[in-house]
């Protein structure tokens, strides 16, 4: 994967601040079909990488640890904030921003390959298509918190940043059967007040990202310009028109496999 030079780098930086573009429960109606095609991630993928284009299968990921590891303690009952997980597992977290790409064919892939994703949504951009999300629930994705309505958080008094939390926090758990533990500020905005919010509504943690994928290739916040293991990675931006979200995630999982590291679920380090 290229690395960011000149005009690209000036744009990855942009996208990097940005972080992202913008009643019948579907579990039940999914049933049992959907929940009998749940599988472990430590799973091996068998040949299903060559149909997706990776030359070799995803490394299993290690056995999660007895308890989720702590990057950075709670300040004063506050969440820490995240963009890295301290660990010396060689993997790497893939995580999904609002949830305005729906393609079909991901839910698929994340099947095949057993492929641990966490999915931060938003109820205005998600709502039209949470069926599509419950089957990659099914699937073993993670469902997090990302707003009601992507407002950025920074600046709002602090009954509105509750209400952009809490609210999602209900709508998840009304239409996903879920009640976040994580949530990532829209834009990467946040302040004190977030931190407060996010307590209140259950959050113990904030989860930013160290690398996002851009049109350029990987862009990093801050460090060493290659994946480290416990880098959070961001799978975006949308591009418009540009490839479907599978053949974005695949160029991430190269590039992870040429750094001899694998993917592992989020939720079972952050918690």
């Amino acid at each position: 994967m290229r690395r960011l030079r000149g005009p690209a780098a000036v744009l990855a930086t942009a996208l990097l601040l940005t972080g992202c573009a913008q009643s019948v429960d579907p579990i039940e109606r999914l049933g049992k079909k959907a929940a009998e095609g749940v599988r472990p991630h430590t799973t091996g993928p068998g040949r299903a990488y060559r149909a997706w284009g990776l030359a070799r299968p995803l490394a299993r990921s290690p056995v999660p640890p007895a308890r989720p590891l702590a990057d950075r303690p709670a300040a004063h009952g506050l969440p820490p904030v995240l963009d890295h997980v301290t660990t010396r597992d060689p993997v790497v977290f893939l995580t999904y921003d609002d949830g305005s790409d729906r393609d079909p064919r991901f839910a698929d892939m994340v099947r095949d390959l057993r492929l641990p994703v966490t999915l931060f949504l938003t109820d205005s951009v998600a709502a039209p298509a949470y069926g599509h999300f419950a089957r990659l629930r099914a699937l073993g994705a993670g469902i997090e918190n990302h707003t009601v309505d992507h407002r950025a958080p920074a600046g709002l008094p602090y009954a509105g940043q509750r209400a952009g939390i809490c609210g999602q926090q209900d709508r998840l758990r009304a239409r996903l059967g879920v009640r976040p533990r994580l949530f990532r500020p829209p834009y990467g905005s946040y302040d004190r007040t977030t931190l407060r919010a996010a307590a209140g509504c259950g959050i113990s943690a904030l989860v930013l990202w160290r690398a996002a994928l851009t049109p350029a290739g990987l862009a990093y916040t801050r460090g060493p310009h290659h994946l480290r293991p416990g880098d959070i990675v961001l799978v975006g931006p949308d591009e418009n028109p540009g490839p479907p979200l599978r053949e974005r995630t695949v160029r991430v999982l190269r590039e992870v496999q040429e750094e001899g590291m694998t993917v592992a679920r989020l939720e079972d380090y952050v918690g």
